[in-house]
């Protein structure tokens, strides 16, 4: 189905997000949710998210407001405590105040055919966005246990999702039978769904593919002070600070590696690690730093012992915006190494600072990343994925215009300005549908 709406009805709509991640949790779907939301604001629209409870405040915009349920802190069934209290919240705000849609954020939001069917016939149409499945993320790790990423057992929610995400498909089932509209983050997720959940014959399916906030994470500005001394604090923390680094030049012989990602098997650390001697061997000036929470810290520090690449490797926790944002413009690549994902924002995130990237060759990962922009490697292969990263090292003035056309790619196509103009199209269609 195509939607389209004629570009001078200007309506202000009342918009009730669902969604088990929210800032302060600052995970994939709770910054997509954050940034889509200021920006329908700013469009005119009201926005009330519904989210989880959380013990630190959530920031605050314009036109947004938050309303938080409880939930069972439980692995996976916490997906359905929460999605029984966002119903009953939603069911009270629409009183109050009449919700014009419901959009719904999959798979952490668990309802049932009954209550989407309630939802559409007594509030508003339903729009659920597809963000990756957990049949997807399942079979994600079980690809990752064949490349001997760390044993699953060792991360509850990882396991949870193993033994269980057969079970809990069944309402993202629900939400594709009986919303009235589904939207895929990926062409990659639409294409998981159509085989792994057996939508209905009218299924109406869009894919919107989710943007990166391109005001935070930017290029580097060599000839802004305070940011030049930061930058060159950063490289020389992780002695990656050469003369032809610290003026910013590609053809630096201390290349600094950025790799983003929870500390879990299905993202891929422990292959990347393994690729480094290989790196070294051919840029022994290189560092890595991995960013990221997780239970696999200490692993893979004394993997990269084992290996003898300790002294080139750091492994970070979550950090600020700032400092994140700070990170990907410092680096000369970012490696993205993900054995399963429902489209990836950190590749996205590293284009909008400049920064090339070298991820699997794999959908959703190649919709962003090609040659124009950085490197594919084989999924698993640390040796390809050595080669792959090598090849961008050896090759400065490439990688300068792989830094131009990556920012380019983004302002094209991946912003939320893009996001919010897409979804406030379908939003509108259904409002007009329901008026006629």
């Amino acid at each position: 189905m195509t939607f389209k709406c004629r570009p001078c009805v200007v309506l202000s709509m009342h918009i009730a997000m669902v969604s088990g991640e929210y800032p302060p949790r600052w995970g994939g779907i709770g910054s997509v949710v954050y940034h889509l939301a200021g920006h329908l604001a700013q469009r005119g629209h009201d926005v009330t998210i519904i989210t989880r409870t959380h013990k630190q405040p959530t920031p605050q915009q314009p036109g947004v407001s938050v309303l938080q349920v409880p939930w069972l802190k439980a692995p996976m069934a916490f997906t359905r405590s929460y999605g029984k209290h966002a119903l009953t919240e939603l069911r009270r705000l629409h009183q109050v105040k009449p919700v014009d849609v419901v959009h719904t954020l999959l798979p952490l939001v668990s309802w049932n055919a009954k209550e989407y069917l309630w939802v559409e016939e007594n509030i508003a149409p339903v729009v659920s966005a597809l963000n990756g499945s957990w049949i997807g993320e399942r079979e994600g790790m079980k690809l990752a246990a064949q490349h001997k990423e760390s044993a699953t057992w060792k991360n509850p929610n990882d396991l949870a999702i193993l033994l269980t995400g057969g079970y809990y498909a069944k309402y993202e089932q629900a939400g594709v039978d009986h919303s009235s509209v589904s939207v895929a983050i990926s062409q990659s997720t639409r294409k998981e769904f159509e085989t792994w959940y057996n939508p209905p014959s009218d299924w109406q399916c869009e894919t919107v593919l989710y943007g990166v906030d391109h005001k935070v994470f930017r290029p580097m500005n060599h000839d802004h002070e305070e940011e030049q001394l930061a930058y060159e604090a950063l490289r020389k923390s992780y002695d990656a600070a050469d003369e032809a680094a610290l003026h910013g030049r590609p053809d630096t012989s201390t290349p600094l590696l950025l790799a983003v990602g929870r500390l879990v098997a299905r993202k891929g650390h422990r292959t990347l690690l393994r690729s480094m001697p290989s790196i070294l061997k051919q840029h022994p000036g290189a560092r890595l730093v991995i960013i990221g929470r997780g239970h696999m810290r200490k692993t893979l520090m004394r993997q990269a012992k084992r290996l003898g690449i300790a002294h080139a490797v750091h492994i970070q926790p979550g950090m600020s915006f700032e400092q994140l944002a700070l990170h990907f413009r410092a680096a000369d690549l970012v490696v993205y190494p993900s054995y399963y994902e429902g489209q990836g924002l950190i590749p996205l995130e590293a284009l909008a600072s400049g920064t090339p990237v070298v991820t699997v060759d794999q959908p959703p990962l190649t919709e962003m990343i090609d040659g124009d922009v950085g490197g594919l490697f084989t999924c698993g292969d640390h040796e390809d994925l050595a080669r792959a990263v090598n090849h961008c090292l050896d090759h400065p003035d490439e990688r300068t215009e792989q830094m131009r056309k990556g920012r380019d790619r983004v302002l094209g196509q991946f912003t939320y300005e893009h996001n919010a103009e897409a979804y406030e199209r379908i939003y509108l269609s259904l409002f007009e549908e329901e008026r006629n």
